[in-house]
């Protein structure tokens, strides 16, 4: 379970989220909506860790608290951000940074022998629930990778080293309708109520197939509208101003 509370985040003295509280159960999809520069994205960046910005308030998993930790700590108590804007990293390997994590995760400098094989059988399923290919897996991470295939790079990464927490942050965007069916089933395929989803998107596209519990809309750093998967459908027939009115 992901638990925020009195959340409240800054950059450079600016403070961008400005007092959240939110609740996510495993088994739960929930998604986060707002327009363009309402922090959706620094949401996600301050939630991972990243030491850019300062952040106040409590953010726990399973009751473990995580405010004052690093990234790599956050990653090893289950939580997992799939990048708006993935950066390629030369001269490592897709496959072999994932088992490096995996190991990193168990708290091991390697992984056995029969446990790398096994990961390797299971990447070479998952690259094709998420539409790559094998070859993808021994190319450096992102470096020459198309808007989309980063981000089917991403969700490959979620699948392997299956996290407590997972955020999405506009997962959707360079993707077309078939790229957007496949990441939603390989996100679906890991819920299995032992975990739980953060879907941040602007646009409701991808959920019309990972049909969220609950959606909310943040504008000006809070969440000022909450409700059922239908409230998406909403703004996307009327826009977020119109909702944001009624």
């Amino acid at each position: 379970m992901l638990e925020i509370r009195g959340l409240r985040v800054s950059i450079e003295e600016r403070e961008i989220i400005k007092g959240l509280d939110l609740e996510v159960k495993d088994g739960e999809i929930h998604a986060i909506m707002g327009p363009n520069g309402a922090g959706k994205s620094s949401l996600a960046q301050a939630l991972m860790g990243h030491p850019n910005y300062s952040v106040k308030g409590s953010i726990k998993i399973d009751g473990e608290e995580l405010v004052g930790k690093g990234a790599d700590e956050r990653a090893r108590a289950g939580l997992f951000l799939a990048f708006q804007q993935p950066q390629a990293i030369e001269g490592v390997k897709l496959a072999q940074f994932i088992r490096k994590a995996r190991a990193s995760l168990e708290g091991k400098e390697e992984l056995e022998v029969e446990e790398m094989l096994k990961i390797q059988h299971q990447l070479e399923d998952y690259v094709e629930q998420v539409g790559l290919t094998k070859e993808f897996l021994k190319r450096d991470i992102n470096l020459g990778f198309s808007g989309g295939e980063k981000k089917r790079a991403e969700i490959l990464q979620m699948m392997a080293l299956k996290p407590k927490v997972i955020i999405l942050d506009e997962v959707d965007s360079g993707l077309d309708v078939d790229g957007i069916r496949q990441v939603a089933n390989a996100v679906l395929s890991m819920k299995d109520g032992k975990r739980c989803f953060l879907v941040i998107t602007h646009y409701p596209r991808i959920l019309k197939y990972i049909r969220p519990d609950r959606v909310h809309i943040l504008a000006g750093g809070r969440i000022v509208k909450s409700g059922e998967e239908a409230l998406a459908h909403e703004i996307e027939e009327k826009g977020y101003e119109e909702v944001l009115r009624s």
